[in-house]
């Protein structure tokens, strides 16, 4: 069986749900910022108050980075211009955000020193450094592929759907993280049932939701790439399952 869909409705497709991650992700962020703000004591790196400094960590690790490089998958398609402009944006967003995220973490080393707790010691810590050290080396694997010194056009296109591949499996280690910690921290905080708890709760949820509508997003914009049309053809022999090409970068 043959099915075709015209680039117009992909397109149609498309926007509404980029539409969708941008307002998730503006969403989630405003979410943040009353949390941290009106329940949290503030926010500030260099305060005495150790609260205040641990809450640079949940506000730079969303924002700066989670919510950016979000931004950045969809901007190497949706960003008006041509290919070498997407790929600079891209880059740049992602590179703010490697930069972003290590003020992040130095945050909640910093906490822990202050108040003599432990580095390293749950989940979420384990799942949160191993995906920005994953996310530094995907950074630098990209820049040495695509931009310089840049690979050869046959081993680019080999190597870019690994590239596609690990930027999105990292965007859902990094939110699998942010749900982790939120509910670490909801843990500690001996939350019930309440005003901040409920607005933890819808935190989580639309940094969830944030994540996968930017995953689709980026799916059918790279699937509208085809000037015509995508086609995508099924048979079935047995017990096999092929596809036929569907572009998807």
């Amino acid at each position: 069986m043959d099915y075709t869909f015209p680039r117009e409705t992909l397109w149609r497709t498309a926007s509404r749900i980029t539409i969708s991650a941008h307002l998730f992700g503006i969403l989630a962020n405003i979410l943040m910022l009353i949390w941290l703000l009106h329940y949290r004591q503030g926010i500030d790196l260099d305060s005495s108050n150790p609260y205040r400094i641990f809450n640079v960590h949940p506000f730079l690790m969303f924002f700066g980075f989670i919510f950016l490089i979000g931004e950045a998958m969809m901007a190497y398609k949706t960003v008006p211009g041509d290919r070498p402009t997407q790929k600079f944006v891209h880059m740049f967003l992602n590179l703010s955000a490697l930069v972003l995220g290590i003020v992040g973490i130095h945050a909640t080393f910093k906490f822990h020193d202050k108040m003599n707790m432990l580095d390293m010691y749950s989940l979420h810590s384990w799942i949160g450094i191993g995906t920005f050290c994953l996310f530094i080396l995907q950074w630098l694997f990209g820049f040495s592929l695509f931009v310089f010194p840049k690979a050869s056009a046959v081993t680019r296109a080999r190597l870019a759907p690994w590239h596609v591949f690990m930027g999105r499996a990292l965007l859902y280690m990094a939110i699998c993280a942010a749900e982790t910690g939120l509910m670490q921290k909801f843990t500690f905080l001996q939350l019930t049932n309440n005003r901040e708890s409920y607005l933890i709760n819808f935190l989580a949820l639309t940094i969830l939701l944030f994540g996968i509508t930017v995953d689709i997003s980026s799916y059918f914009v790279g699937s509208s790439d085809n000037p015509n049309y995508v086609l995508v053809s099924t048979v079935f022999n047995g017990n096999n399952f092929n596809e036929g090409k569907c572009s998807m970068i």
